[in-house]
């Protein structure tokens, strides 16, 4: 059955991938992001301005919003701390308080570095059970804006799932020295630039398209107050990706600084995605090699045509 779907930050990295895979599906989906598009189903809204939201939510009857509006990262968040504390946190507060006047259901987007130093098998309950102390105010925003929710669905009764994304990658993720590995990595080698490994750090990665079939089941399997990790199946090394993007693009590694380890972040995450699997068939498809084979070929014809 088709619903009526926000989408927050809908022309974003996750964003786009995630409204491309709710209109296959037959849903009505509009969206909102800081920037302007030429979509029909679009409104230009900043989430931290009042007006601008309540405008935005207007245009329909919505019956979810998946807010993924945020300032993204542990270094822009620290070099644009403003608009990551406006954005994230008061953004999500005016989020809440339109849905306690409208009661969509929302679905929240948080993410794994909420788990900050922890370094056993991250289930969801971990926060519940260990006082876990968050490394960068990223992580701190992204914890604050769960806290949110969870007292909002207390006080008002409103209905919320937040999900933890794990390193999604792939196409349509443009760089920025703000973003992950895989972007950034690929860029400097790209262009022959300087870039440092941290040889003791390992990640799970999950490609895009996989993680946003299963955001999308939260809408067709929405069970209130949960909340769920999604990752990928693997746990990668981050020396393996670098090796692996040097070896697709037919570069050394001379450009290359290898250094044992990164200060205040954590070396691995052991995610467990299993409750995403049995609530939402949470069922990452896509092989390492494959997802960043697909993501090198989109980047060098994304760099090709800027160049034009």
């Amino acid at each position: 059955m088709s619903t009526s779907i926000m989408v927050t930050g809908g022309c974003g990295f996750i964003g786009t991938h995630l409204v491309r895979e709710l209109r296959r599906r037959g849903h009505d989906v509009w969206t909102s992001d800081i920037r302007h598009s030429e979509d029909p189903r679009h409104v230009r809204c900043d989430v931290a301005h009042t007006r601008q939201l309540e405008r935005a939510l207007s245009a329909a009857k919505f019956d979810f919003v998946y807010n993924l509006a945020a300032e993204y990262g542990r270094w822009n968040g620290e070099d644009y701390y403003e608009n990551l504390w406006n954005t994230n946190v008061v953004g999500t507060k005016n989020v809440l308080n339109l849905q306690r006047r409208q009661r969509f259901r929302l679905i929240q987007f948080s993410s794994a570095e909420v788990y900050g130093d922890y370094d056993g098998v991250i289930t969801e309950d971990v926060m519940e059970r260990i006082p876990i102390k968050q490394l960068n105010d990223y992580a701190m925003t992204k914890w604050v804006n769960e806290m949110q929710v969870l007292n909002a669905a207390s006080m008002f009764g409103t209905e919320s799932v937040r999900v933890r994304p794990v390193n999604a990658y792939g196409p349509g993720e443009h760089y920025s020295p703000y973003r992950g590995v895989i972007p950034v990595f690929i860029h400097k080698a790209l262009y022959d630039e300087p870039y440092t490994v941290y040889k003791n750090h390992r990640r799970i990665f999950d490609y895009v398209e996989d993680t946003c079939e299963t955001l999308a089941n939260i809408a067709e399997r929405f069970r209130p107050g949960e909340a769920y990790n999604l990752g990928g199946k693997e746990e990668v090394d981050i020396k393996h990706v670098s090796d692996l993007i040097l070896r697709f693009l037919g570069k050394d590694d001379s450009k290359v600084t290898y250094k044992e380890a990164e200060p205040f972040t954590t070396r691995v995450k052991h995610i467990d995605s299993s409750k995403a699997a049995a609530h939402l068939d949470h069922k990452p498809k896509t092989p390492f090699e494959e997802g960043l084979k697909r993501t090198i070929d989109w980047t060098k014809r994304v760099d090709s045509t800027r160049d034009e």
